[in-house]
């Protein structure tokens, strides 16, 4: 259980951070750019969830969605330990499982059902709620970014589960997006060269 009885510390003034292990990093450490990426998307989840309308469906999804990414950022704040230098940890952490990747392709699968195919790529555009849905689909794909410069620096482990949902996600949100536009009809079409 959490519990934050105190907002500010002090422990990160001289420019670190707290990982969930108790070991102390940078605050522009790669892992603690990624969870805060992470972080980022989901605020702006949260800022698509404000203009939701009649789509309860979603509204339910992004909810899910949103406390998975708090699971996802204690999983990234948790690095394995090194077996040859580190004791193992105490408890069991928190960590993204298939499951919740499997979800995300259930649910993007049940969205573009009517949704027909693209015959160009669409601007981030459309109704309020398709417009910040693509907004945050663009700040989870930089999280990704960070998450797989992650996962390829020496020393480093993100679990294959962690690096599919981030991924699974922003195509959740694109998905999610042409779903708010009415099923593609509000869709905004890229025209190549239009303005040449």
């Amino acid at each position: 259980m959490v519990k934050l009885n105190k907002i500010y510390t002090r422990t990160g003034d001289d420019g670190t951070t707290g990982l969930a292990t108790g070991q102390r990093v940078r605050k522009y450490d790669i892992r603690v750019q990624a969870y805060g990426a992470t972080d980022e998307a989901n605020s702006a989840i949260g800022i698509a969830r404000l203009h939701i309308g009649q789509h309860s469906k979603l509204a339910t999804a992004l909810e899910r969605i949103q406390n998975d990414m708090f699971d996802l950022g204690a999983d990234l704040a948790t690095p394995e330990p090194d077996p040859q230098q580190d004791k193992p940890l105490e408890w069991e952490p928190l960590r993204i499982v298939e499951s919740q990747v499997k979800w995300l392709e259930a649910e993007i699968d049940r969205m573009n059902t009517d949704i027909p195919p693209l015959d160009s790529f669409v601007l981030p555009a459309g109704t309020p709620l398709a417009t910040y849905l693509h907004m945050a689909r663009t700040i989870t794909r930089r999280a990704e970014t960070l998450i797989a410069k992650l996962n390829d620096t020496e020393g480093e482990i993100v679990s294959p589960p962690a690096l599919a949902y981030i991924n699974r996600l922003s195509d959740f949100l694109f998905v999610a997006a042409r779903y708010a536009n009415g099923n593609g009809k509000q869709d905004v079409k890229w025209i190549p060269g239009a303005n040449r």
